[in-house]
């Protein structure tokens, strides 16, 4: 091999790996975003920043995001992206976040517990209290109530009333 083209094939393999690194730190994060004054529910039109408490997200691929008034209103969206966003599908979705009852912390959605019918109400009225674990989930029953516990796979739209 000659100078001449060890020096190119160093320098192209340099200039490849720069590139790769820009590349990589352009990438999405995969954590909740910082919910804006002017966030709307995208299922009911709520001011979403009014109710910390019971915020919801989907983050996109895209580094966009929808965000919800709650749980409900996030499943709801996610069991029909299509009727909310017609350029859109849960193929485009990078990460779901609802806020935990118990720490009030954004935490990923689909491993938490979802209790329904509890004497707790979120802006909407009644509505799925997320928390982290399904012991927390049936203390949660026995001070508040509720017709069920739900894993996230298993929430559908007939949940949401």
């Amino acid at each position: 091999m000659t100078r001449t083209l060890r020096k190119w094939l160093l320098t192209t393999l340099l200039v490849s790996g720069i590139l790769c690194a820009g590349v990589g730190s352009y990438a999405v994060e995969k954590k909740p975003v910082e919910i804006k004054k002017g966030d709307k529910c995208q299922v009911c039109g709520m001011s979403v920043a009014t109710y910390p408490k019971w915020v919801a997200q989907i983050l996109f691929k895209d580094g966009s995001y929808a965000a919800f008034d709650g749980p409900k209103d996030m499943f709801k969206y996610y069991l029909n992206v299509g009727k909310y966003n017609p350029s859109r599908k849960q193929a485009d979705i990078l990460a779901i976040y609802v806020t935990e009852y118990y720490s009030a912390r954004p935490a990923e959605a689909q491993g938490l517990f979802y209790v329904q019918g509890s004497d707790v109400n979120g802006p909407m009225g009644a509505e799925l209290v997320p928390v982290m674990t399904m012991e927390k989930a049936q203390e949660f029953m026995k001070d508040h109530g509720g017709r069920k516990i739900l894993k996230f796979e298993e929430v559908q739209a007939g949940d949401l009333r």
